[in-house]
């Protein structure tokens, strides 16, 4: 299940249309009627909460769906999942977890030279979307401390990889460069953000459901803090790099400025900085280590090669929604805020998602 107004697309989840687990409800988290009669008939006992509004340029515009979906529609799927932990045996409830994934944002913005987050630092959400998903964590505590359901809640940096929607800053700046369109930047670019590959956002969210304890919160991040500016220039030498090699791909991209011997950098524009824009996030990710045994697997250069060379072999996914994209997605300020990639909810393994 998703938001009504998700970002996701069907064709994301193909892959998985062949695994006997794997069933997919076309139906909005806050529509309670219907989230009450599939946990209940299904006898769900493992809920893994992605859905998620996540794009703070949109949570500054209209922000009512953020509060609808992420506040709202978080404390359905928890109504639900007490109802049906109530409804099981003493001896069967203790394997019943709810599992809420929400964001690093919620911590508000470092300075320069301030220690990062750790899963004590106190809460200081600064947009709407930051808001809107710190109230979903102060709901999935109170419903483990007042209703007792088995909660736990990781607190993730920004997500990137392959099927991530093209509004999002690293497939945006990716296929703009493709298209010879401008790489808009906030500000001047100094916003330094930490990176996690959504495949290892799972592996991590598997390790915390496999080895966490209830009532707990778990920070997982990529272990790579770099500057907005910085992660765009990355991807154009990647964009330029590929392209120089390879007629073919010259051929199919003839805007872009690598596809006849220029650079992708040319396309970088400085752009007003937007509202409330935090300066910086980064994870200490210490006590999933520890307690989780959990590392990401991927470095950054790693994980964009991987990335970059996903995007380049499925055009015809990532097209199509280009073209039904909203028209501001496609030359407007990029947004780095980068949450909630489908791919997270396709292999996600056994656990089912919502």
């Amino acid at each position: 299940m998703a938001p009504a107004s998700s970002a996701g697309n069907r064709a994301s989840l193909e892959p998985c249309e062949k695994t006997p687990r794997f069933s997919f409800v076309h139906g909005d988290i806050g529509d309670s009627a219907l989230v009450d009669e599939l946990v209940a008939s299904r006898a769900i006992d493992t809920i893994v909460h992605f859905a998620a509004e996540s794009h703070v340029d949109r949570s500054i515009n209209a922000p009512d769906v953020f509060l609808a979906t992420n506040v709202l529609g978080t404390h359905t799927l928890l109504k639900a999942a007490r109802r049906q932990m109530e409804s099981l045996p003493a001896s069967e409830r203790v394997r019943f977890r709810f599992h809420h994934v929400s964001t690093d944002e919620v911590y508000g913005s470092l300075g320069e030279s301030d220690p990062a987050f750790t899963e004590h630092t106190p809460y200081a959400p600064n947009s709407p979307y930051a808001a809107s998903k710190a109230a979903s964590d102060h709901l999935v505590r109170a419903y483990h401390r007042t209703f007792g359901v088995p909660v736990s809640t990781s607190n993730c940096s920004n997500n990137y990889g392959p099927l991530q929607f093209p509004e999002k800053l690293i497939p945006l700046t990716l296929v703009n460069a493709l298209e010879g369109r401008p790489l808009p930047v906030y500000g001047d670019g100094m916003n330094r953000r930490d990176w996690l590959h959504v495949e290892d956002h799972c592996r991590g969210i598997e390790r915390v459901l496999e080895r966490g304890v209830c009532g707990e919160c778990y920070n997982i991040g990529g272990g790579t803090e770099v500057p907005n500016i910085e992660l765009v220039r990355m991807l154009c030498r990647r964009v330029d790099v590929r392209l120089a090699a390879d007629a073919a791909l010259r051929a199919r991209y003839p805007h872009s400025p690598a596809g006849h011997g220029g650079r992708s950098e040319s396309l970088i524009e400085y752009v007003t900085d937007r509202l409330g824009h935090d300066r910086r996030y980064a994870i200490d990710g210490r006590r999933a280590e520890h307690e989780l045994g959990y590392r990401p697997a991927r470095t950054l250069d790693q994980g964009l090669d991987e990335t970059v060379d996903w995007y380049l072999a499925h055009e015809d996914w990532w097209l199509p929604l280009r073209i039904n994209s909203r028209p501001e997605f496609l030359s407007s300020a990029t947004d780095p805020s980068s949450r909630r990639s489908v791919a997270a909810c396709c292999r996600s393994g056994s656990h089912t998602t919502a």
